[in-house]
Order: structure tokens, then sequence, then C-alpha cells
């Protein structure tokens, strides 16, 4: 009898240890989101130059006393099972479901808690170049989908089309799948397999879609960053994604067209998901000399980014986007388009002006959260309202041409006449 009342005694010690750290996890994640959804101490942000409405100071204690009305809640259910439960869980488990829990209640969809293992998964990129499965992954509204499927592959073949969603990867659909968990989860050795589920949208508003399972085989599917083609005097360039060297592709391309008589150019931007800011400034300053390109909003500040007054040409330009336009592409769309630079042609772009971060927590795992918006040279928000088009072109159904990249190649055409 003592050795059973020994172990319920420990047992209630353990819980109360784990509801403890809960406790702790839960009130440092309502500080944290407290102080983000207001901006900051409301004083303190009106003495560095914000201006904070009254609504804004209330929101801040009205949060507060929310962070203490929870933890008053697990204090209640912690005394309840130290004092009279007789089962036990496990820690990680219910630290996953309560963080899961909590950060679904923010206004952030890409907020993510994410467990060791995963976090490890998640930063943990070989220095090797394994092949894919021929699908270049996107995200929106923090999971992943099929951005584009390339011709030929093995994604191809088992049908997936782009706008899939992923569900889960060789069985695992714990969470939420993210583009860059992904695209690590994916890259193997050539020849090895990978079971990928994938969710379908409906073509019915409101919908719940269909799943589907493929195996797909990795291999060495690769396509062209930066695909150009001279159209007349119409010089046509379509960057896929920002990487490390967009900035020098982009400027060769706009060269050796010019020298081949392009007398002015299509930039196509549709399907760009974005990528590194700084190279979307950098492509950004062969078409502005001077000028803001993009506001950056952080918790404490506000920056902006300059053109770096290294033009490569002034000729006419059209900027083609669409709905998978996102991220730094569309900072791009927005800072060429703000300063009557191009003619922006197409349908309104994602609306992902934001920059996650993802920052180690004390007792493993990490939190990936929005950290900072972009806001276009003329004020306007791109996060969750996206770049509108100068002018609306619509993808005709049924077509077998592009009559987006027609309409654009024609007004480019038109303006250097």
């Amino acid at each position: 009898m003592r050795n059973m009342k020994s172990r319920h005694i420990e047992t209630g010690a353990r819980n109360a240890r784990v509801l403890r750290i809960l406790v702790l996890c839960i009130a440092a994640c309502l500080l944290f989101c407290a102080g983000f959804l207001v901006r900051g101490n409301a004083d303190l942000m009106e003495r560095v130059g914000f201006v904070v409405s009254e609504n804004s100071k209330k929101n801040a204690q009205s949060t507060l006393q929310d962070m203490a009305e929870v933890s008053s809640r697990l204090d209640e259910v912690e005394s309840l099972l130290l004092a009279s439960s007789l089962d036990t869980y496990d820690a990680e488990a219910a630290t996953r479901s309560v963080l899961d829990a909590f950060l679904k209640t923010t206004d952030d969809a890409y907020a993510r808690y994410f467990d060791s293992t995963r976090y490890t998964a998640f930063v943990d990129v070989s220095a090797d170049e394994y092949p894919g499965v021929g699908v270049f992954f996107s995200e929106e509204n923090g999971r992943a989908y099929a951005l584009d499927v390339f011709e030929g592959s093995s994604a191809a073949e088992a049908g997936v089309r782009q706008g899939d969603i992923v569900v889960a990867i060789d069985g695992d659909r714990s969470q939420d799948w993210t583009a860059t968990e992904s695209i690590n989860a994916v890259q193997r050795e050539q020849g090895s397999t990978v079971v990928v589920t994938w969710l379908r949208p409906s073509a019915t508003e409101g919908g719940e879609g269909t799943e589907f399972t493929t195996t797909l085989v990795c291999s060495d599917y690769k396509e062209p960053n930066v695909v150009t083609q001279k159209i007349g005097s119409v010089g046509y360039i379509a960057l896929k994604q920002f990487t490390q060297n967009s900035d020098a592709l982009v400027r060769t391309a706009v060269e050796e067209l010019a020298a081949e008589g392009a007398a002015s150019f299509v930039l196509d931007l549709r399907d760009n998901p974005g990528g590194y800011l700084t190279k979307a400034v950098e492509v950004a300053s062969l078409f502005i000399r001077s000028g803001v390109v993009v506001e950056i909003d952080t918790l404490d500040a506000k920056t902006t980014k300059q053109a770096s007054g290294d033009a490569a040409t002034d000729a006419p330009l059209v900027v083609l986007v669409n709905g998978n336009t996102a991220g730094a592409a569309e900072v791009l769309a927005a800072a060429l388009r703000d300063t009557d630079r191009a003619t922006v042609a197409g349908t309104a772009t994602m609306g992902k002006g934001s920059v996650q971060v993802t920052k180690p927590l004390s007792f493993g795992g990490a939190l990936r959260y929005t950290a900072a918006r972009y806001i276009s040279p003329n004020g306007y928000p791109i996060d969750k309202v996206g770049v509108a088009p100068d002018v609306t072109v619509t993808v005709r159904e049924g077509s077998s041409t592009d009559n987006q990249k027609d309409f654009a190649v024609e007004t480019a055409a038109s303006l250097a006449a």
C-alpha cells in the first residue's frame, strides 16, 4: 500500500512538473504573441514614432488578461491531476498538442511549433545535391503544394498537378507539411522512392477535395531558372524564382536580348514563389534607377530597401503575374508598378508579403512565426492582399495558346512603337 501511495505521489509530482512546463511554454508564447499582435508596448511604440491607437492599448490590456486567465485555468487542471488523477501522459505529446492548438488561435497562418525531431528535419539540409521527384514546391497558409510539375518526371507520370497539396510523406501526416520540410524529405539518392499523399482541391467552392497517394522515384529533374525569347522587337524573360544568381541571370538576359534588337521587355513572374528578398531588390534595380523598392515592417522598426542605381535598361517593360506569384516576386511587381516603371498584367498575386523566422526553444524544438511584412513603395500592404495588376488578363480556358503572354508581348511592342 505504501509503495502504491509512493508511486502515486511520484506520478503526481511528474504530472505537476509537466504541467508547469506547459504553463511556462504557453505563457512565453502568449507574451510573444501579445507583443506581436499589438506591435509591442504601446507607450514604447509611440516613443519610437509609431502611432498606437487607443484600441491597440485596450487590446494589449485584454491580451494580458487573457494570458492570466489561461494560466489560472491550467493551474486548476494541475491541482486536480495532482490531487486525484491515476493517469500519466507523454510530456512531448502534451506540449505539441497544447502549442499546436494555441498557435491556431493566432492570426498567423505560418506560425508553427516544431518538436525536436521535426526541427532537425527542417534545418538538416545536406551539402550534397540529391535528386527530387520533379515537383517545384511552394507554400500557402503554412501548407506545401505543387507549384510546378516537371514534364517527364515521376510526379508528372503519377498524375500530380499544379495546386495539389502535400498531406503526408511516407505516411507521416502528424502535422501540416511546410515547403521546406517537403523539399528536404523528397531529396534522396538517385532511384530511391518516396510515398507522397496529396489533396487535390475541389473544383467546387467549399468542397473537401480528393486525396490520392503516389509512389515517386527520385531522379535528377532540372529546369532553367531564367528562360528568354525574342518575339519581334520584344525581349521575353521568365524568372522562375529568386536564387543567389537571379540578378546576374536577368542582367545577362536583358543585355543579350537588347543586343539582338529588343526595344522593350516582358518580365514573366507568374508561378514565381519568391526567394531571396535581396535578389528581388537587385532585379528591381536593373529597371529602376533610384528610389524605394520595398518597406519592411517589423516589431521594432520600419526599414526600406533602395534601388542600387545600376540599371540595365530604360526600355518599356510589362510584368506578368498570377495567383501563384508570391513573396519576393510580389515585392518586385509592386515596386515596378508603384514607380510607374512597368505595366503589370495578369491576375492578382497570392498576398504572401511576409517573412517567417524559426527560433529554437529552451525546452527543445523551435517556433516559426511571422516577423516582418512587406509594404510597397506607395504604402500598400502586400500580405493577405496581394498586388493588383494594372490590366487584368485571365487565362482563356481551353485555349492552346498563352493569351496572357500574348497580351503582354503586344502591349510591350506598342509601348516601344
